[in-house]
């Protein structure tokens, strides 16, 4: 299989299905029905023997728990990583300085997640047609993630806390999509605001070329994503925090269920929808 063939058969189905769209069934309010939550997506992709894929299972990265491609599918050859960035009107809904999201944000975030889901397997099914085995991690029965780590000491990966066996954000790092920011995002030609997924596949693409060499190349360090904060958990010295912003989504959680979200600090920030350019 092409890319050119991929990407584009992907193009038209984000654009055209009804998934990507808030239906009436599920609109929090009927003003908010027929919101369409992304736009066509960009891509990445990786030698499935990459040896920066070895690299994140050191704890500074992901962690020892970190599962390579050929963990998950036996004579794994590449990995497809792609970002769906949130169209303009997600975005700017979300621009409020005030510590509430948006009803579109908190859309794009919930019903947003199942059509990531969507679009992996419909990828999927095209590598299917063509006799080509693949993987969605996200979608696995092997994949785990923790949160908060047990005090007791019996918390699996010796405490880890914050994590998973498979980490989107690394992955599209190492597929060539983007940069780390100080609030843990990845920055892709198309910013930071959207969401990432990932299909392990047992043929050969070629990789994308990473246009940096630092995982926090395209990040300005700026501020602005800790001014937009509204849990304080993100600094220049320590970055994003991982326990207040926890704690702030919780409350989300009961507050909006079943939705949350927040994404402060994805929008209204200079690397919302591009790279940001250097300071002089």
């Amino acid at each position: 299989m092409k890319k050119e063939f991929l990407e584009n058969q992907m193009k038209q189905f984000v654009m055209k299905s009804s998934l990507n769209y808030v239906s009436g069934e599920d609109a929090i309010a009927p003003e908010y029905a027929g919101l369409q939550m992304y736009d066509a997506p960009i891509w990445g992709y990786a030698d499935g023997k990459d040896p920066m894929f070895k690299d994140l299972k050191k704890e500074e990265a992901v962690g020892p728990q970190f599962l390579l491609p050929e963990e998950w599918l036996p004579g794994a050859q590449s990995v497809i990583s792609f970002f769906l960035p949130f169209t303009e009107e997600v975005k700017k809904s979300n621009w409020t300085d005030g510590p509430e999201p948006s009803p579109q944000w908190l859309h794009a975030r919930i019903e947003g997640q199942r059509f990531v889901i969507a679009v992996c397997n419909e990828i999927r099914r095209l590598l299917m047609e063509e006799n080509i085995d693949s993987v969605i991690p996200a979608s696995d029965p092997r994949f785990e993630s923790v949160t908060k780590p047990n005090p007791g000491g019996t918390e699996k990966w010796n405490g880890a806390s914050y994590t998973s066996n498979w980490s989107e954000r690394h992955v599209a790092y190492v597929s060539g999509l983007g940069t780390f920011g100080l609030s843990k995002g990845l920055i892709t030609e198309k910013g930071i605001a959207g969401r990432l997924g990932s299909l392990i596949v047992s043929a050969k693409f070629e990789p994308r070329r990473r246009a940096y060499t630092g995982i926090y190349e395209y990040c300005t360090r700026c501020g602005a994503c800790i001014r937009r904060c509204p849990a304080g958990a993100i600094s220049l010295e320590k970055g994003k925090e991982h326990p207040p912003c926890d704690a702030f989504l919780e409350a989300s959680k009961k507050k909006y269920a079943p939705r949350y979200g927040c994404g402060k600090c994805q929008t209204k920030v200079p690397c919302e929808s591009r790279i940001p350019k250097k300071r002089a």
